[in-house]
């Protein structure tokens, strides 16, 4: 079986000598007196739970999977997943971030970033469970009236109830403007919505007593298109003046995907049969209200594939350490044995060091992140909440598409190093690669996140945003560009910062044209951008790392081997790595000619 170790001193670096998060804290009201010994002490006992309740039900869980009785609709989680989850419970996780006025402990959400890293890493399709009742959750504080937010909040905080997101039908998948469910409006205000939706997420199960489906639907004489979609609740059991649960919904799950990983998440086809269902915010703006949710998973997908990414590392690490086969080329490294450790191979360093280096920058932008979406919702200066935000909306496709590509590389490769023992389900390897698969497919696939990146997010704003993320780069240029230790770091970052205006600028010219040259190069567009993000977050942290091992040796003390691993791993991710920008340029801009003069080929 796997095993994990919490990453916690690499948590701790980037927090606290990175982004000097308690000083992001100081400057919010609610977060003024949260320190590094409590988020430390909370991080410590949430990795103990990750690596001693979840990890042991993950190839369990993945084996057994989740069964679906046909006549009664209910399914049944694999076995030790409900216990987990009421450990979970008891031990007051699913409130960590949330508001106190709903019983939330009200700590910052990179606590709740961190928690969530290492139950991906420990176990993904368990971590989904109360994952998304967090997005659920966001929506209904965000849009949610106040009669709402007190029937379900407070049993959502709690985690006595999960939540879910209820978006797609069999016939539209991305295109939510072609849903046909229907919501007919009655006399006491409330709606009677009808139809199919497919691939839910923890659609169905029996870890919690009610579940909290957002639903989008269409009411009558709704315009078309997505301007024609509104957001409902409709809960698994309805839910009595008094809180306590009532009768049945009309809404259950009418069977269960089978699929390629995730094996332990119930993603159900949901049918509603006239459930009973309450509006959420405005009529016709449900894409509105979802939208949060919908970022929120996409921020929570991206960091499936860093927790997928830190354990396959940790394992195959481990692994090629032990493992022993052939002599290094360069001669015996091992002479008392009869051949050397893998690890001495050049390509199966490389394969380790990708994995690293994804894992420590996707934690670096995750985190970031995470300090971005609090400031947007607790900074009092409203200039630094809109800043964030848009900073925050720019960076979402990267964290979900670059992240879970990322992941995908990794998982195969780390699988790779364990030979044919990685084809073997004993190891846990083969899971780490299935489960990340669909990471890169749903809450939008990683090139609709391509395109809303280059479309919306730069193009739609004649690259403002783009601007103020090169700003931060200019001031670490600024900063270091006489430094001759951090130039390996700084160079190749200011060039490509350059070459981003310049690209940025041509297919913004070539889109004005013909938009199908924005559809051409975005996906290259977003991988040069993640590696442009992941390059300024490396150089900082080779930054902090460089003057770390400059004090300790002129103190004429130990280097902390910490620092000089994430310098080698700084240098490897420049060295190899961030060159992909190279041939990613210049096919962005190949143009779409070769793609779509092709007719031949497709008649």
């Amino acid at each position: 079986m796997p095993s994990y170790t919490p990453p916690l001193r690499d948590m701790q670096f980037v927090m606290y000598e990175v982004l000097n998060v308690i000083d992001d804290f100081k400057a919010m009201p609610k977060h003024v007196d949260v320190d590094a010994d409590t988020i430390n002490a909370v991080l410590e006992e949430a990795g103990k739970f990750a690596a001693e309740v979840a990890l042991p039900i993950n190839i369990s869980g993945d084996t057994e999977g989740c069964t679906h009785d046909k006549v009664t609709h209910e399914v049944k989680t694999p076995a030790g997943f409900k216990a987990a989850y009421k450990s979970f419970v008891e031990g007051g996780w699913p409130a960590l971030s949330c508001d106190p006025a709903f019983g939330g402990q009200g700590l910052p959400l990179v606590v709740n970033q961190c928690l969530y890293e290492m139950l991906n890493s420990a176990n993904q399709a368990w971590a989904m469970y109360p994952g998304l009742t967090h997005g659920a959750y966001a929506a209904l504080h965000t849009h949610g009236t106040e009669e709402q937010k007190q029937t379900y909040l407070h049993k959502m905080t709690s985690g006595e109830w999960t939540g879910t997101m209820c978006l797609t039908e069999p016939h539209c998948g991305t295109d939510l403007g072609l849903m046909r469910t229907k919501a007919e409006p009655q006399a006491d205000g409330s709606y009677k919505i009808t139809g199919n939706k497919i691939f839910i997420s923890a659609g169905e199960h029996d870890m919690a007593a009610n579940i909290i489906h957002l639903v989008l639907a269409r009411p009558p004489d709704a315009p078309p298109g997505i301007k024609g979609v509104s957001l409902f609740i409709a809960p698994k059991f309805l839910v009595n003046k008094d809180g306590t649960l009532g009768a049945r919904n009309g809404i259950y799950c009418g069977g269960l995907e089978h699929k390629m990983g995730i094996h332990g998440n119930a993603t159900a086809q949901i049918v509603l049969d006239g459930a009973y269902g309450t509006l959420v915010g405005q009529p016709n703006k449900g894409m509105n209200a979802m939208f949060v949710m919908m970022n929120a998973a996409r921020l929570g997908v991206g960091n499936q594939s860093l927790g997928l990414t830190e354990v396959a590392y940790q394992n195959a690490l481990a692994y090629a350490k032990d493992r022993i086969q052939m002599r290094s080329l360069s001669g015996p490294k091992a002479k008392d044995k009869p051949a050397d450790p893998i690890i001495v191979h050049p390509d199966v360093r490389k394969m380790l060091l990708t994995a690293r280096a994804y894992a420590e920058g996707g934690r670096a932008l995750a985190v970031f992140c995470a300090v971005l979406l609090e400031k947007v919702h607790s900074h009092p200066d409203e200039k630094i909440r809109k800043d964030s935000d848009e900073m925050l909306s720019l960076l979402t496709p990267i964290v979900k598409a670059f992240i879970t590509d990322n992941g995908w590389t990794a998982t195969s490769m780390c699988q790779q190093v364990f030979g044919g023992h990685g084809y073997i389900k004993e190891w846990g390897m083969e899971q780490f690669v299935r489960d990340a698969r669909i990471n890169m497919i749903y809450e939008g696939t990683n090139t609709i996140q391509s395109l809303d990146l280059l479309g919306r997010k730069v193009l739609g704003n004649n690259g403002a945003t783009l601007k103020k993320f090169g700003k931060l780069i200019a001031a670490l240029v600024e900063e270091e560009g006489v430094n001759e230790k951090m130039a390996e770091f700084i160079n190749p970052l200011a060039y490509l910062g350059d070459q981003m205006t310049k690209l940025t600028t041509e297919l913004g010219f070539k889109g004005f044209q013909n938009a199908d040259e924005v559809g051409a190069a975005a996906v290259d567009y977003l991988r040069i951008a993640g590696h442009l993000v992941f390059g300024y977050f490396w150089a900082r942290m080779a930054q902090v790392a460089l003057r770390e091992v400059a004090g300790a040796e002129s103190e004429k003390n130990p280097v902390d081997p910490f620092y000089l691993a994430k310098l080698q791993t700084a240098r490897f991710y420049f060295a190899k790595l961030f060159p992909e920008t190279a041939t990613l340029l210049r096919t962005a801009r190949a143009g779409g000619k070769a793609l779509m003069d092709t007719d031949a080929v497709f008649a």
